[in-house]
This record gives structure tokens, sequence and C-alpha cells, in this order.
């Protein structure tokens, strides 16, 4: 409990909003769709998850181990094809950068792909991975959002990470 709160003071500290991010890519996705009136979930994730794929238009997904939330798409948008091959959007609660680098290099990722990690402060552990992945060379996007933490694997663009209140 007292890592979560101690967490959450850190990210309060340099988080920002809208007024803050200079990539249009990132400014668009922010406002016009995390910032979007329309409330899908009340739990924050899903409520990204499920408002992410409106926006960028998700075709294929993977959702690793969570039936619910595999059954809150299919309600939201039932035309999406659930995937084990190349993924528009991979949402799971714990990947390192080992995981990351298999799946780009076995092409399950494309330039495209958003990858959308479930409590990225829960622990130590799942902080720390995260950290490891925005390092990645392979990462151009990052996105601290606290409640989970989205990466774009987006080869021309600059390489940024930005920590967003929602």
């Amino acid at each position: 409990m007292w890592f979560k709160l101690f967490s959450f003071l850190k990210f309060l500290s340099k988080s920002k909003n809208e007024h803050g991010v200079h990539s249009p890519f990132v400014f668009g996705y922010v406002t016009q769709c995390l910032y979007s009136k329309q409330k899908f979930n009340q739990d924050k994730t899903a409520d990204v998850l499920l408002k992410s794929i409106g926006y960028f238009n998700i075709k294929t997904l993977y959702i690793n181990e969570n039936p619910d939330l595999e059954e809150l798409v299919k309600e939201q948008y039932p035309d999406i094809r659930p995937s084990e091959n190349t993924v528009d959007l991979l949402f799971t609660k714990h990947l390192d950068a080992y995981g990351l680098d298999r799946l780009l290099s076995s092409g399950k990722l494309h330039n495209d792909s958003m990858v959308l990690i479930d409590a990225i402060h829960e622990d130590p552990e799942s902080e720390h991975e995260w950290k490891d992945l925005i390092e990645s060379p392979n990462i151009t996007v990052s996105m601290d959002l606290f409640h989970c933490g989205v990466l774009f694997v987006r080869k021309e663009q600059v390489k940024e990470h930005f920590t967003i209140r929602i």
C-alpha cells in the first residue's frame, strides 16, 4: 500500500495534461481519445482500452489472460478480431523488455501497434519492468497514465516519454 501511494505522489509531481504535450500524435490521442467525455467503464484501464480501440480503429487485438475484459470488448466492438498473430493492440498485465523484443522479432507487433500494460505501478517489480520497457530502443512513444502504461512502436517518431494525468 505504501509503495503505491508513494508511486502516485511521484506520478502527480511529474504528470502533465494536454498542455505539456508537444507531439501532434500524442496530443491528438490525449485530447480526442483519453480526455473524451465518453466513459465506457469505471475501471480506468478498461476505459483507456475501449476508447483506444475506437480512436485507432483497431481491427486485431490480443488480450492476455483477462476473459472479463475480452467479453467487455466484444460487447462494445463485436467486429474486432482476437488474434494470436500480428496485432494492432496488445493488452497485458506483465511484459518485460525481453518479451517485447520477442514480440517484435516474431512479427506480432507492427509499426503502428499499441501495447497497453495494466497496473504499471502496482508493485516494485511492475514499475521496474515498465522502466525497462520505456528505455527499450524499439519503443519510440511511451505514456505513463499511472493506472496503465501505453507503448507505441512508431519508427517515424522521435523517442519521447510522457506522464499524463487522466
